[in-house]
């Protein structure tokens, strides 16, 4: 079973820049991970995806070309560089792994972190 914890929440001003982390315990190497978020009131939405070896990545409309996912499988730890954002990126995000690309893009996931809180705001 894995563990995952996410950091680099806060609050950020419009236009501002955040970098969220996401620490696994456990073979994190076999598995995609992805990152989704959700806001209150609102369903869960996938943001990213990134395959086992980091060359394959898919990002929902809502974030592409401001956000980049990366993994560093050495440190078992993802990453969400999150640029440009705006007060729609406010939300709890949550960093997840599943076991193939597509159950990631089809927001499948064998097991995901408590979230770490966003929030963009002057």
């Amino acid at each position: 079973q894995l563990q995952l914890v996410e950091s680099g929440g806060g609050l950020v001003q419009p236009g501002g820049s955040l970098r969220l982390s996401c620490a696994v315990s456990g073979t994190f190497n076999y598995y995609v991970a992805g990152w989704f978020r959700q806001a209150p009131g609102k369903e869960r939405e996938g943001i990213s995806c990134i395959s086992i070896s980091g060359s394959s990545t898919t990002y929902a409309d809502s974030v592409k070309g401001r956000f980049t996912i990366s993994r560093d499988n050495a440190k078992k730890t993802v990453y969400l560089q999150m640029n440009s954002l705006k007060p729609e990126d406010t939300a709890v995000y949550y960093c997840a792994v599943s076991r193939v690309f597509r159950q990631c893009v089809g927001r499948e996931y064998l097991y995901s972190g408590q979230g770490t809180q966003v929030t963009v705001s002057s």
